[in-house]
C-alpha cells in the first residue's frame, strides 16, 4: 500500500523561504538542534510542517514566507563569494548594505572576477537561475594578454576539452586589442569553476581582468561598484515565471550606492 505524502512542505524549505537560511544551511541548523517544531527540537530535515505548525530557531518563531525578490549585485574583485570563509577573506555578504535582508548568491564570481552577481531571499529561485536547463546565456568583457586570432576563438567556440573535463561551445568576440592585450566578449551557458580563465589558458591566453555584463535578461549596466538595486517584482515574476502569488512582495528600486564605474572599454553600439 502507498503512504500518502504528509501535508506541508519540508521543514529545510520552510525555513529557506522565510529568509532564515539556504536549505543546505538550515539542514545543518537542524543537524545542530537549534529548530524546533511546536516546542519540540527536532533533529532531522525528513519532516513536513504546515502553518499550523509553530516553527522556532534558537528560541525564536520564524516569521511568514517572504515573497521571491532578487538583487543586481556589482561585485569588485577581492570579495569571494561564500557565506563565510576559512581563510578569513572578506565575502560578499560583509560587503552588502546593512538595510539589507539575508540573502543567497545565484552562482559564483571568484575572488579576481567581478561584475554582476544575482542575489535572492529565496532558495527555489536560486535553483532555478542556476539550473543549466534555463538556457539563460552568461556575458562577460574578458581582457587577456596575448594576440587571440581566429583560430583560437573557433576553438572555444566549438568546445574545448582540459583535462579530461569538456566545456561547452562558448560564443567568443573579438571587440579590440590594447597594446599587449586584447578585450574579448564571451557568452557562455554553464559556469564551470574558472571556466573561462582555463579556457583562455588552453589557447594561448591569459586573462587579467574579467567582468561579468549580464546573466540572461539581466544586466550590469551603469550600476557602480559595490552597489546593489532590487529587481522589480514584477520583472521577477515574467522572467521567473511565478505566479501572481509567489512574487506579490514589495519590490523597489534601490538607489546605487557607493563604489566607482566599473573601468574597461566602452562597449559597440
Amino acid at each position: 500500500m502507498t503512504e500518502k505524502t504528509p501535508p506541508g512542505d519540508r521543514i529545510a524549505k520552510v525555513l529557506s523561504r522565510a529568509g532564515v537560511a539556504s536549505r543546505r544551511e538550515a539542514e545543518r541548523m537542524i543537524a545542530a538542534g537549534r529548530v524546533a517544531v511546536n516546542g519540540k527540537a527536532i533533529d532531522s530535515p525528513a519532516l513536513n510542517v504546515t502553518g499550523r505548525d509553530k516553527v522556532t530557531v534558537d528560541g525564536k518563531e520564524i516569521g511568514e514566507p517572504e515573497a521571491p525578490r532578487l538583487w543586481l549585485y556589482h561585485k569588485p574583485t577581492g570579495l569571494v563569494t561564500t557565506a563565510r570563509d576559512e581563510k578569513g577573506r572578506k565575502t560578499v555578504f560583509d560587503a552588502l548594505p546593512e538595510n539589507m535582508p539575508r540573502v543567497m548568491s545565484v552562482g559564483r564570481l571568484d575572488l579576481n572576477s567581478e561584475g554582476l552577481l544575482l542575489l535572492t531571499n529565496d532558495g527555489g529561485v536560486k535553483r532555478k537561475l542556476e539550473l543549466p536547463s534555463t538556457g539563460w546565456v552568461r556575458k562577460y568583457r574578458v581582457r587577456v594578454n596575448g594576440a587571440p586570432d581566429e583560430a583560437a576563438l573557433a576553438r572555444l567556440r566549438d568546445g574545448i576539452v582540459i583535462d579530461g573535463t569538456r566545456f561547452q561551445p562558448m560564443s567568443a568576440t573579438l571587440d579590440r586589442k590594447q597594446g599587449a592585450n586584447a578585450w574579448l566578449t564571451v557568452g557562455l551557458r554553464e559556469g564551470k569553476n574558472r571556466e573561462i580563465r582555463r579556457a583562455m589558458e588552453a589557447v594561448g591566453l591569459t586573462v587579467n581582468r574579467l567582468i561579468r555584463i549580464s546573466y540572461g535578461p539581466f544586466r550590469l549596466g551603469e550600476l557602480k561598484a559595490g552597489a546593489v538595486e532590487e529587481v522589480k517584482a514584477r520583472v521577477v515574476r515574467d522572467q521567473l515565471g511565478l505566479g501572481d502569488s509567489e512574487a506579490t512582495g514589495t519590490a523597489r528600486k534601490k538607489p546605487v550606492r557607493r563604489g566607482r564605474k566599473p573601468a574597461g572599454p566602452k562597449r559597440k553600439p
